[in-house]
């Protein structure tokens, strides 16, 4: 499997098979899992849906960051990956975290759709 490396096309290939509304309850389920209280509508738009990852991202990083890392923790976001990122400037480093986690959050849901 070859991840998408741009958010455009993570959408576009969630849409092309199928699999966006799968990609919004995966996402719902790990941020349950992690104990923050968000919910996706299933219908919610790509660019709703990048934009409000990325103000709780840069919230937990700023303000709960135990949290942050907890959910970075269930999510299994690669460590080596958030290592590689720069962190001098918070509002870039928390988009770069949201693209990561929407990154894992395909894998799963790829990996899930085709082995099943």
């Amino acid at each position: 499997m070859q991840l998408p490396q741009t958010f455009e096309n993570l959408i576009s290939e969630a849409e092309s098979l199928k699999l966006y509304q799968k990609l919004i309850q995966q996402i719902n389920k790990d941020f349950l899992l992690s104990n923050i209280d968000l919910d996706f509508d299933e219908n919610i738009l790509p660019s709703s849906l990048k934009y409000l990852m990325h103000e709780i991202v840069f919230k937990l990083i700023q303000e709960k960051f135990a949290e942050y890392l907890n959910l970075l923790y269930i999510i299994d976001v690669s460590e080596n990956k958030i290592k590689q990122l720069d962190g001098s400037d918070t509002l870039k480093l928390s988009e770069d975290v949201t693209f990561l986690i929407l990154q894992r959050e395909w894998q799963k849901v790829w990996f899930r759709n085709a082995y099943s």
